[in-house]
C-alpha cells in the first residue's frame, strides 16, 4: 500500500495547475482588457470585434485546457500551448491593425512606456485602465497642443494591450521549450506506463 502513490504518481504527474502558470494569468489579463477594448473601440457586430475576442479567449483557455492534458499526453499538451500562442499572435497583429488603419503610433520597441507598464506587473484590466489615464493625464500635461481625448485613450490603450499580448506570447515560448525539454527527458503517457509495468514486472519477478 504504502507504494502506490509513488507508482501511481509515475503514471500520472500532478497537471492541471493553469491557475499558477505566468503565461495564463496574463493571457487571462489580457483577454479581460480585450473584451472591455473591443466594448468601447470597435463597433458592434463587426466582424473584427468577435475575432479579437475570441483570440483573446482562445489565448487563455488552450493553456488551461492544455495543462489539464499534461496528465495523459504530453504531445497535445504541447499543441494547445501552441494554439494559445497562435492565437495570441493573430490579436497582437488586431491591435497593430487597429493603429495603423486610425493613423495611429506604435509604440516602438525600446519606449518608456512599454518598460513601465511591464514593470508594474498588473493583475486586473481595472489597473491597467487606471495606469493608461493616469499616462493620458501626464502627457497631457506637458503638452503644448490640444488633443480629442477619446483618440489618445484609444491609442493608449491599444498600445497597451499590444505590449502586454506580446509579453504573454514570450512567456508561452518559454513554456513550449519547457513542455518539449520534459517530453525529451521523460517521454509521454505510454513511456512512463511502460516504465512502470517494468518495474513492477521486475519486482514481481517477472511475472
Amino acid at each position: 500500500m504504502t507504494n502506490s502513490p509513488s507508482k501511481y504518481s509515475l503514471i500520472l504527474p500532478p497537471g492541471g495547475g493553469f491557475r499558477k502558470l505566468k503565461s495564463f494569468q496574463l493571457a487571462q489579463l489580457v483577454y479581460d482588457i480585450t473584451v472591455r477594448f473591443v466594448v468601447r473601440y470597435i463597433r458592434e457586430g463587426s466582424r473584427t470585434r468577435d475575432q479579437m475576442e475570441q483570440a483573446a479567449r482562445s489565448g487563455a483557455q488552450n493553456i488551461a485546457e492544455g495543462s489539464v492534458f499534461s496528465v495523459t499526453s504530453k504531445k497535445l499538451e504541447m499543441n494547445l500551448t501552441n494554439v494559445a500562442r497562435s492565437s495570441l499572435t493573430e490579436l497582437k497583429l488586431d491591435y497593430e491593425d487597429f493603429l495603423r488603419q486610425r493613423n495611429m503610433s506604435l509604440w516602438p520597441d525600446h519606449d518608456p512606456r512599454r518598460f513601465e507598464l511591464v514593470q508594474r506587473r498588473f493583475t486586473n484590466p481595472d489597473e491597467v485602465a487606471r495606469w493608461v489615464k493616469e499616462l493620458h493625464d501626464r502627457e497631457q500635461a506637458t503638452s503644448n497642443e490640444p488633443t480629442d481625448r477619446d483618440r489618445a485613450m484609444a491609442e493608449l490603450s491599444a498600445n497597451a494591450a499590444h505590449v502586454l499580448t506580446g509579453v504573454a506570447i514570450v512567456l508561452i515560448n518559454r513554456q513550449l521549450q519547457s513542455q518539449a525539454k520534459t517530453f525529451e527527458q521523460e517521454g509521454g503517457f505510454s513511456e512512463r506506463l511502460y516504465k512502470v509495468r517494468s518495474i513492477a514486472r521486475v519486482r514481481d519477478g517477472g511475472k
